[in-house]
């Protein structure tokens, strides 16, 4: 698909959310888009440092937690809510770069074995200090609008939607590829890896952060710890994985996918969803390396006639 035609169907598909709560004035729905919008952010972020820089992180959800119990903690005392959210993405990656110089001394499974080890140590830590459940004041509540929520889910989705894509076409996208096929190499060849690397996780970073904030201004009560549990983490590395890993359409795709399958299953086969999930999540990784983006390419192949174009 070129450029134009991706960048035409992009915003043809925000528009037509966009108008969503306008015809549809049914909660479910609004929450499922929620949830799928939300996914994209996050998985978009994860894409940027494991996708482009080739580092994976199995510690997303830290960044995700520390954006949420800022911005709860400040919207709650009464600050702006989008001021709220700035400040918890902030935090997110003062501390991903104090951390960070540290951790990119580490490679491979070392890497991503160290950055889970922080996500838990933050999440029993929050657990620990802020045991008690987080609730909205009553007046707040009272003011709960789901629509709200919604487009400011929508607004960062495509924030993180473009950012990706600007950073695909950059000579900085470029650099961070060199890095993730053979960093011993880029760096020969004059790449800066560990600039490059900080800059990728401070970008995955920043947009985590920002989700978490989204995340704390949708939930009306919630346990602070929760969102520093690395289920959030593994979420997001599912999605890109079965989206396509590195891909600027992989997250969206994954996202959709995924929420879709996820909230089927879990209420046709309450059970055994894991299990099956798991088990199509293998068969795709297995099948599809490439993910949806390369299944989606394969179908053009197929149904595309001798000579015509691209």
């Amino acid at each position: 698909m070129s450029g134009r035609r991706s960048r035409a169907v992009g915003l043809a598909a925000a528009i037509a959310l966009a108008a969503v709560p306008l015809v549809v004035r049914r909660d479910d729905v609004l929450n499922f888009l929620f949830l799928v919008l939300l996914s994209v952010t996050l998985a978009e972020s994860w894409n940027i440092v494991a996708g482009y820089a080739g580092q994976v992180n199995l510690g997303h959800a830290a960044f995700f937690g520390l954006g949420a119990l800022t911005t709860r903690a400040l919207w709650v005392a009464g600050a702006p809510v989008l001021a709220a959210m700035v400040a918890g993405a902030a935090v997110a990656v003062v501390f991903a770069l104090l951390v960070g110089a540290a951790a990119f001394r580490l490679r491979g499974a070392y890497f991503a074995i160290g950055t889970l080890a922080l996500g838990e140590i933050l999440r029993i830590t929050v657990g620990n200090v802020r045991a008690e459940i987080s609730t909205l004041p009553a007046a707040t509540i009272a003011g709960y609008r789901l629509a709200h929520r919604y487009y400011l889910a929508l607004a960062l989705a495509a924030v993180s939607v473009v950012v990706v894509a600007a950073l695909g076409g950059s000579r900085l996208g470029l650099g961070m590829r060199a890095i993730r096929e053979d960093e011993e190499a880029a760096e020969a060849s004059g790449v800066g890896a560990l600039r490059l690397k900080l800059l990728a996780l401070s970008l995955s970073t920043a947009l985590a952060g920002l989700a978490g904030g989204l995340f704390a201004y949708y939930h009306i009560s919630y346990y602070p710890a929760h969102p520093f549990s690395p289920t959030w983490t593994f979420d997001s590395l599912l999605i890109t994985f079965i989206g396509g890993v590195g891909t600027v359409h992989g997250p969206l795709l994954g996202a959709v996918f995924y929420v879709f399958l996820k909230e089927f299953l879990a209420i046709r086969w309450v059970d055994f969803h894991l299990l099956i999930f798991g088990a199509l999540f293998v068969a795709i990784v297995l099948l599809l390396p490439g993910g949806l983006v390369e299944a989606a390419a394969r179908l053009r192949a197929l149904t595309r006639r001798p000579g015509q174009a691209c």
